[in-house]
């Protein structure tokens, strides 16, 4: 069943690109509950997305997938890794935003010790992890690309070993080397 499920999503994929009516909404219809399940763990390991539901994540990034009706989608799996990508990029975007605003901007009354102790929190985290990926990207882009699909986007070794053409026991290396890498660039 999940085959079929999966190369019915492939195919709708690709009828999407091509413009078929219909195509868009019968492809939310089936991956709207994954994409659920990608905005949900970012939301976990994000502490500053509180103010952005996991519903309002998948429905942003979702458009912003759609506005990419042309990318030449390879299959579910590839999707669903440019929807981690998105997802990520998204919450990227609202710390940076966040961080802007921290000199006030309608900010509500508190005292600036408390303020600074927010903003950090919310923010630094994600930032940092951010920094340093993009650091990872120019010292190896395929280890960059696995922290996204198995981080962000809670795939398997399998499918991720599948995604980029490699062994799962290559992902497995790799993830290993990229975690103690950017652990290194975060704590170390």
């Amino acid at each position: 069943m999940q085959g079929t499920r999966d190369g019915e999503i492939t195919r709708l994929l690709g009828a999407f690109r091509n413009g078929e009516p219909d195509a868009e909404a019968r492809l939310m219809e089936l991956t709207y509950r994954e994409l659920r399940k990608i905005a949900a763990g970012h939301m976990r390991r994000e502490r500053s997305a509180r103010s952005l539901q996991t519903t309002d994540l998948v429905h942003e990034a979702y458009l912003r997938l759609v506005d990419q009706a042309g990318t030449p989608w390879r299959d579910r799996t590839h999707f669903f890794q440019v929807a981690a990508h998105v997802m990520r990029q998204i919450l990227i975007d609202r710390a940076r935003k966040r961080n802007a605003g921290k000199r006030g901007g309608g900010a509500p009354d508190i005292s600036l010790d408390k303020a600074l102790d927010i903003a950090e929190a919310r923010s630094g985290d994600l930032l940092m992890l951010e920094e340093a990926l993009a650091r990872l990207e120019i010292v190896d882009a395929r280890q960059c690309q696995i922290v996204e699909m198995r981080f962000f986007a809670g795939m398997s070794e399998d499918e991720i070993a599948e995604v980029l053409g490699v062994s799962a026991r290559t992902i497995n290396r790799e993830w290993r080397m990229a975690r103690a890498w950017l652990y290194k660039e975060l704590y170390g």
